[in-house]
Formats: structure tokens, C-alpha cells, sequence
């Protein structure tokens, strides 16, 4: 079981925070299958056409969390946002790699709406994930790391952490951690996509929406979801 929440004095700051949250379990990853792959594929495609020649930081979605990012003292173009760096990829590449299954779904969704996506395997958090301002002595483990670097956050920066300070996501939206990432046998999930920009409850709305039906189309499961914002802090299935 699992339980996500945001601490109140990080909302009191960003009060246009909302969070779109899934709690999942009993669900399965591996490789993509050849039909989800095709939809992420052309969506790939409505998406470079849709953007055109309009900048990145000119979306609503991304100059908000540009606007967030500096708010807790991170330079948005050294550290860009997770919707940002995946679309600078796609126009700047042409496309973005497929890994398995549950990512490919979360960025299909992330590029559709600019808006971050990410899916957390809750095998290692240890009580609630919380997303706070660290103290700076928390631990991360950098994904991709052959010899799973541990590093500290900045005091101060955004996080996800859990009860033991085990950090699953440095700069709010920026990169998460080897612990979160979803593997082959990954069967329990947290899933997040957040806004911050006028008009997001909507966005986040649709999102979630398309994350929850592309869910039960190719992972089954059974799945808790909420909506979280400075008035609604915590959501569990526990």
C-alpha cells in the first residue's frame, strides 16, 4: 500500500500547485507492445507538428515551471524540467527512445500535455513519499550511474523523499532517482503529473485521465487517484 502527500509549507509557497496523483499495484512492465508503440510514435509526430517553430518557453506549462524552479533558487536552463527536456529532445532529435513499457507510457502523456510525468516504483520508499524542500543531508542515487553514485541535494531544493531520506526525485521535476525507476518486474507504482501554470487543473485532469486509461489498457492493476493541491495535501490507499 502507499501514500503520497505534499508538505504544506512547500504549497503555502507555490500555491498553484496541482497534482494529479496514481496509486498502483498489481500491475505489469516490460517492453513496449507494438500497438502502445505506434501511439507513442504518432504522437510524437501530432506533437513536433503542433509545436512548430514555437519555443519551448513560451508554453504556459513550461514557463510556469521555469517561473517554480527559480523560486527555489535552480537555474531552469541548466536544470531543465522533465516536459522540457523530453520535447527539446523530440524537436530537436526527431524522436524519443523507447525503455519499457510504463515510461514510454508516461511520456506519451508528458509530451501530449508539456506537463512532467513520473512514475515511481514503490519497492524501496519507506513510509509516505513526500515532496518538501530538503535539508541538503538527504540521499540520492543518480539513474544510469554504473556505480549507483550517491549524491546530497542542495539545501533547499525540491524533493521526493521518504521516511528514511531516501530521495526519489532532486529539483521537484527534474531527474529521478535509480530507487524510482520502474524495471522489468516493477508491479507496484506512485504516478505523478503536476501543473503550476494558469488553467492547470484542467490539464492535469485530462492527464491523469489518459494516464489512468492507457494504464488498465497495458499494465492492468488496480489503481487509487486523487487531485492535490494546497487544500488537499495527502492522498493513501492504505
Amino acid at each position: 500500500m502507499s501514500s503520497f502527500e505534499y508538505d504544506p509549507a512547500l504549497l503555502a509557497r507555490f500555491p498553484r500547485t496541482v497534482g494529479g496523483v496514481i496509486l498502483g499495484h498489481g500491475l505489469h512492465n516490460g517492453p513496449t507492445p507494438p500497438a502502445l508503440l505506434e501511439r507513442y510514435r504518432q504522437e510524437q509526430q501530432a506533437v513536433v507538428q503542433h509545436l512548430g517553430d514555437t519555443p519551448l518557453s513560451q508554453l504556459p506549462s513550461i514557463s510556469a515551471w521555469r517561473g517554480v524552479f527559480s523560486g527555489f533558487g535552480v537555474e531552469p536552463t541548466k536544470y531543465r524540467s522533465a516536459p522540457e527536456s523530453l520535447l527539446r529532445r523530440l524537436t530537436k532529435k526527431g524522436d524519443i527512445p523507447s525503455i519499457n513499457l510504463l515510461v514510454d507510457l508516461g511520456n506519451l502523456v508528458s509530451i501530449r500535455y508539456a506537463l512532467p510525468v513520473a512514475i515511481i516504483d514503490t519497492s524501496q520508499i519507506a513510509g509516505s513519499l513526500i515532496v518538501k524542500s530538503a535539508a541538503g543531508t538527504e540521499r540520492f542515487t543518480v539513474l544510469k550511474e554504473s556505480e549507483n553514485t550517491v549524491e546530497h541535494p542542495e539545501a533547499g531544493e525540491v524533493i521526493f523523499s521518504d521516511a528514511n531520506d531516501l530521495v526519489f526525485a532532486r529539483r521537484w521535476c527534474w531527474r529521478q532517482s535509480e530507487n524510482s525507476a520502474a524495471q522489468p518486474d516493477t508491479t507496484g507504482v506512485i504516478i505523478t503529473t503536476e501543473a503550476q501554470h494558469a488553467g492547470g487543473r484542467g490539464d492535469i485532469e485530462a492527464a491523469l485521465g489518459d494516464l489512468l486509461s492507457l494504464l488498465k489498457e497495458y499494465a492492468g492493476g488496480t489503481y487509487t487517484t486523487g487531485i492535490l493541491d494546497a487544500h488537499n495535501l495527502r492522498i493513501s490507499d492504505l
